[in-house]
């Protein structure tokens, strides 16, 4: 059992809250998509509002175990200052006297950012000394980073045994109920659409999906190596040539299971990795010996529309093609429409994090859909079935 921040009494407690704070910034520090600090605010307005301390501590990029001012915390306390209307502090430590004096002294109702986790290589290495330092630093123990939960670091799985109050903040809870609830109770039909550049990242989703899916959407460049398992001609597109045998089985697999398993009918093909690059709509049985797939072609949008728009359940991890180039966009811009249309015809619909998340970000259907996972890794081991170390530890008997 994993209880909820809600069901904690933490009224003149110091709440330890592991966020997902790893956000985008400019050179200049100011913080370019602040998703992620958003989704938190709910969890830390119930602890301040109840009366609590909420001690936040994240990660943010690569430091490499050891002080880098370029991945301070600070501008993202200070961020988080603007976003909500409580008292913000900022710690430069995130364990020691300086981090214990500055969380034992705080004021009920006030918010203390410690400093960067992966400041310290034993973050990462899930050192115990390391964990039990962060755990001095409060009573309770609330893990609200789904982002981060496929990890087995200090922060997010050795910290949770020193407690015997741990809990799940609200945007963890919000993570498993949707994708635990697609997986194991959907609103039928259930459709998954998936994408990005390799099948090898996607294997064991696809094999879990095969027995749960009525229809798979393939897209991105995983599907020129379905494609080449088929015998086509794919020309220059990016093929697994160690995956053709498995691609195979996949394909035999559904068939067997009578499960959909969708490949596109034209492609977007381009003579060059580049969006000034010359580009042609063939069928997928046409591909140039020359040129490179790049993007899912419009009829094959218009099919998977189709499909999406009578799904009751539709989960989508991965782009359509190389969307970050205006050329190459238009697959991942449909599926996130017809993502935002059968959401309003009553489907549940759920992202699942990294780029598909990004994309319908910049595309602006975010909030037409039911849920986006704000993990991209954990939500893609969450689908396989595997267990997430920073899940796991939250469980009490």
């Amino acid at each position: 059992m994993i209880r909820s921040i809600e069901n904690i009494q933490v009224s003149g407690k110091r709440v330890i809250v592991r966020v997902d704070f790893n956000v985008p910034m400019d050179s200049s520090g100011s913080i370019t998509d602040d998703t992620r600090m958003v989704a938190s605010l709910p969890t830390l307005r119930t602890i301040v509002g109840a009366g609590g301390v909420a001690v936040v501590m994240s990660h943010l990029g690569r430091p490499k175990g050891e002080p880098n001012l370029r991945y301070s915390l600070r501008p993202v306390a200070e961020h988080l200052a603007t976003l909500i209307d409580v008292p913000v502090a900022f710690v430069p430590s995130c364990i020691g006297p300086e981090a214990e004096e500055a969380t034992r002294n705080a004021s009920a109702g006030s918010i203390i950012v410690l400093e960067n986790l992966r400041f310290h290589a034993e973050e990462e290495t899930n050192d115990e000394a390391f964990a039990a330092s962060l755990a001095r630093l409060g009573d309770v123990y609330c893990n609200d980073a789904f982002g981060t939960a496929h990890r087995a670091h200090a922060s997010t799985a050795g910290i949770a045994r020193h407690f015997s109050e741990r809990c799940c903040g609200f945007l963890m809870r919000k993570e498993l109920d949707y994708l635990g609830s697609a997986l194991e109770s959907p609103k039928p039909p259930l459709v998954a659409v998936l994408g990005g550049s390799k099948i090898s990242g996607k294997i064991d989703v696809i094999k879990v999906l095969l027995g749960k899916c009525q229809a798979i959407l393939i897209g991105g460049g995983m599907m020129f190596t379905f494609l080449k398992a088929k015998g086509l001609n794919v020309g220059n597109s990016l093929v697994e040539a160690d995956r053709l045998d498995l691609a195979a089985e996949l394909l035999a697999q559904a068939e067997r299971s009578g499960v959909q398993l969708q490949l596109p009918i034209d492609a977007i093909v381009a003579d060059k990795f580049a969006n000034d690059a010359r580009t042609a709509i063939v069928s997928i049985d046409d591909i140039p010996s020359d040129m490179m797939g790049l993007d899912i072609g419009p009829r094959t949008s218009e099919l998977f529309a189709s499909i999406i728009g009578n799904a009751g359940t539709v989960l989508w991890n991965g782009p359509m093609g190389v969307f970050e180039m205006p050329s190459f966009e238009s697959g991942t811009r449909a599926v996130a429409a017809a993502m935002a249309h059968a959401t309003e015809a009553g489907a549940v619909t759920v992202v699942g994090g990294g780029d598909s998340a990004a994309a319908i970000v910049q595309f602006g259907y975010h909030t037409g859909v039911t849920h986006v996972s704000t993990g991209g890794g954990a939500s893609l081991e969450f689908l396989e079935g595997r267990v997430l170390p920073g899940v796991a530890a939250l469980e009490v008997s």
